[in-house]
């Protein structure tokens, strides 16, 4: 006769996101802020029609939801209680939410369910009052993917809404939420959990699942994870299951980098340095062995852009070095290549490698977007800074005594202009002040002035190759006209001997 198998070796296996989710506020991670504000607006029966919660993903939104809906229908274990921020667990309100089958607890994606039509729905069962809880609610998870005549046609109905309806809106992108639905609604931002909390509740989740991790190991999750609970839940289970099958041991920090496609750290710092000494071969030889080895291209890149912030800020900030938190590699290794290390190299290696995940992302073949981008880094760690290569240039036109000069055009002075765009090596422009006078040949005719000496020509005319008295067509005229004299008769210069003007 078989055994029937107990309730333990038939139940569904559950990953860690969904194992341990938060049931309860005081289950919820790094959201006191939000916790402590819901808890007292229970107390004080201060609720509001409509809740709208927005953060990145994984952080707990949608549980903070189903939180919400069991505190406000819990009716406790003698079946007489009220609204609680600390909800039971046993009553029926409770399981039946914790089941996701409450009749009165309606979950809509408003991924897939965009339109006016879904949204209808939601506005003609509001008219009715709940079944057996106290409040009907309506959770609406990425409320930002509904369009505009959705929001539009939800707008009456969510600014007075029955007595017995509540409205709790999750969402990821908020600037996308129309400000007249963000105005008739309270607004929890759900923020990043910190790294320390995020390692205590992993150890503390390893601990009970029997699992040994190393905190190096930790410490590479909890970055991975980047402040999202379920993201690093979901590394957590992963790491676990990796190494499930090798026995009782430890997960280290060297299973984890493999299973994440991450570079070994001391191997990321060694690659940086060859990079900025501008060792090209050693670089790629080592980036080769690193993506031969299962290292993720981008991944690199981004390990090497933290490294850079890092050597940045310790540069910046020496305290920082000196964090507890801090590991042990990156206090030793940073510190000795952050004093070799100038400012504006690394805010060039900064901005390089910030432009090269772009490049990486777009390219067909990542390893070699990778490649071409420490050679170009490896290049430009041999060039000088701007400020370098100035006192250089001032330096080199020193030595040699060579000053600029432009000899001054003919006719005037001169001004020297100045252009500074090289501030080494000034360019010297001459600039005539006045317009030097046309030659004597090609100027006209000038009008004679007065003479003091009768018979002389003014100080301006040109010169006569002969005596004006004696030209044929001044003693015609003189003779045509009696009484006029020399001095009233413009005379224009012979061009040809004998040929008059």
């Amino acid at each position: 006769m078989n055994e029937t198998p107990s309730p333990e070796t038939t139940a569904p296996y559950q990953v860690f996101a969904r194992k341990y989710r938060p049931s309860t506020f005081a289950e919820l991670v790094g959201q006191d802020a939000m916790v402590q504000t819901l808890t007292n607006a229970i107390h004080a029966d201060r609720l509001a029609q409509a809740y709208i919660l927005t953060g990145v993903r994984g952080i707990g939104k949608t549980s903070t939801a189903r939180i919400i809906a069991r505190a406000l229908n819990c009716i406790g274990a003698d079946g007489n209680g009220g609204p609680t921020p600390d909800p039971c667990g046993v009553c029926a309100n409770c399981l039946a939410i914790a089941e996701d089958r409450h009749v009165d607890v309606l979950e809509m994606d408003a991924a897939s369910r965009t339109g006016v039509d879904d949204i209808r729905e939601v506005i003609d069962g509001v008219r009715y009052r709940p079944t057996s809880a106290r409040f009907k609610i309506y959770i609406i998870d990425e409320v930002h993917m509904l369009s505009r005549h959705a929001f539009n046609a939800l707008l009456k109905t969510l600014e007075e809404p029955p007595e017995h309806v509540k409205f709790v809106f999750a969402t990821t992108e908020i600037r996308k939420v129309p400000v007249t639905v963000l105005s008739r609604c309270q607004r929890f931002d759900l923020r990043r959990v910190d790294m320390e909390t995020l390692a205590a509740h992993f150890a503390a989740i390893a601990e009970k699942e029997g699992a040994k991790i190393s905190q190096s190991a930790l410490h590479l999750i909890t970055r991975a994870a980047d402040g999202s609970v379920r993201d690093g839940l979901s590394l957590l289970d992963q790491a676990v299951s990796h190494t499930a099958t090798e026995g009782d041991g430890e997960i280290d920090e060297a299973e984890v980098r493999g299973m994440l496609g991450l570079a070994d750290r001391s191997r990321s710092f060694m690659l940086l340095e060859s990079v900025m000494a501008g060792d090209v071969a050693p670089a790629l030889d080592l980036l080769g062995q690193l993506y031969k080895e299962g290292a993720d291209p981008l991944a690199i890149l981004e390990d090497l852009l933290e490294i850079t912030h890092w050597l940045t800020r310790i540069k910046v900030v020496a305290a920082a070095a000196d964090a507890p938190d801090v590991p042990e590699i990156e206090r030793v290794r940073g510190k000795d290549l952050e004093s070799r290390l100038s400012m504006a190299a690394l805010a060039r290696t900064w901005q390089m490698l910030l432009k090269g995940l772009q490049e990486v992302r777009q390219a067909p073949s990542p390893i070699q977007a990778a490649e071409m981008i420490l050679v170009r880094l490896a290049h430009t760690a041999e060039l000088p800074t701007p400020e370098e290569a100035i006192r250089g240039m001032q330096r080199d036109a020193g030595q040699s005594g060579a000053k600029p000069s432009a000899a001054p055009p003919p006719g005037g002075p001169t001004t020297e202009a100045r252009l500074t765009g090289t501030a080494s090596s000034p360019v010297v422009v001459a600039m005539p002040e006045t317009a030097p006078e046309p030659p004597l040949e090609d100027a006209p005719n000038p009008v004679p002035t007065a003479s003091n000496d009768a018979g002389k020509p003014a100080p301006n005319s040109p010169k006569l190759k002969t005596d004006p008295a004696k030209h044929p067509l001044v003693k015609a005229v003189m003779e045509t006209f009696p009484g006029s004299s020399i001095e009233d008769i413009r005379v224009a210069p012979d061009s040809d001997e004998g040929d008059p003007a």
